[in-house]
């Protein structure tokens, strides 16, 4: 079996589905394991706060704002607490509690709180009085969609509180409280919410950084001059930042893509990025060799999924797509050999 590296653009073209299996055959998902990251909220923490709060509203029987605030100050989680209730992101509450209150409390400030109290949960918060104020927005708009029964809608839509505990307003917190969740509703609502969503989504950086960390150490260990950019960086002449760089974004002739997804509609989106790159590579001149060339480091069963999208890919970094167990070859295969330093 030859990997699309080790042959000629013109050979590659001729034929494209063995290399399509190839790349397949090598692609290496460990979806069943996620980082934890900085900021993961082991169980025990979180139910401190659940427990606290349940006691400042005596079982969730005052539910008023200021039993909530005097929960909050005592334990700041309960504000994690409170968002799980409701069952929304941060910025959603945010703009619930903006809609709702009036006051402005930005979806970037309830972002920064909720990551800050995940990472010192029991320490206690700023009792500054725009802080106290904004906290308080946030509190007293939970706490009227929990105490309010959910409004009828549709037929053809379903309301985001129609959720076991939250649908028949305050009775049903108290319900699941006394009586726990009967687990065929739970299993629902998990089929609903998927699982460990939110989680995966905050990690999804930290994911990609293992197989970034992996080509770093190749072209550490050849001396290879390269420069790793940054989240959201801007550099000029790419209207997409591209992972990597060789050897500067000054001089760039080898740019490298890292990317790792699980999800298939996932990676027809990174297909495309990589595709624009390439696109952004192609010289002003007909029939010249791209400026720079584009390499695609990949994994995930994402990848593995369509092969129409794996022969773009292809095509488009004319053969220079390695996975994790590939990446071994990367600079004996591509240009990045014309900048080794070290044998």
């Amino acid at each position: 079996m030859k990997f699309p590296f080790e042959v000629s653009y013109t050979e590659l073209t001729v034929d494209l589905e063995p290399f399509v299996s190839s790349v397949f055959s090598c692609l290496e998902s460990d979806f069943l394991m996620m980082p934890k990251g900085v900021g993961f909220l082991e169980y025990a923490i979180f139910e401190q706060g659940y427990e606290v709060l349940k006691k400042e509203t005596s079982a969730f029987q005052e539910m008023t704002p200021e039993n909530v605030m005097e929960a909050v100050k005592k334990t700041p989680l309960v504000l994690i607490v409170l968002r799980s209730i409701l069952g929304f992101t941060p910025p959603e509450w945010a703009y619930l509690a903006n809609q709702r209150k009036g006051i402005e409390v930005t979806q970037g400030y309830v972002r920064s709180l909720d990551r800050k109290i995940r990472l010192e949960p029991l320490k206690t918060l700023s009792t500054n009085s725009q802080i106290t104020k904004k906290i308080m927005a946030l509190v007293s708009t939970a706490c009227d969609l929990i105490n309010e029964p959910m409004p009828q809608v549709a037929g053809d839509k379903i309301h985001r509180l129609k959720k076991a505990d939250t649908q028949q307003g305050l009775s049903g917190l108290q319900t699941m409280a006394d009586l726990g969740v009967p687990y065929a509703m739970l299993l629902y609502e998990r089929f609903l919410g998927r699982p460990f969503a939110g989680h995966r989504d905050s990690v999804s950086e930290l994911v990609g950084d293992s197989l970034e960390s992996a080509i770093e150490e190749v072209m550490i260990k050849a001396g290879i001059s390269f420069r790793k950019t940054k989240r959201a960086e801007r550099i000029a002449g790419f209207d997409q930042t591209p992972d990597f760089i060789i050897p500067s974004e000054f001089n760039p002739r080898v740019i490298i893509e890292a990317k790792i997804t699980e999800d298939d509609g996932t990676a027809r989106d990174k297909v495309t990025r990589i595709q624009h790159l390439a696109a952004l590579s192609a010289s002003d001149k007909p029939g010249e060799d791209p400026k720079y060339e584009v390499i695609a480091c990949i994994g995930g069963r994402g990848f593995g999924v369509r092969r129409e999208d794996m022969k773009k890919l292809l095509l488009a970094t004319r053969g220079k797509v390695f996975t994790t167990q590939t990446l071994n070859r990367i600079v004996d295969c591509t240009k990045l050999a014309e900048f080794r330093t070290k044998q």
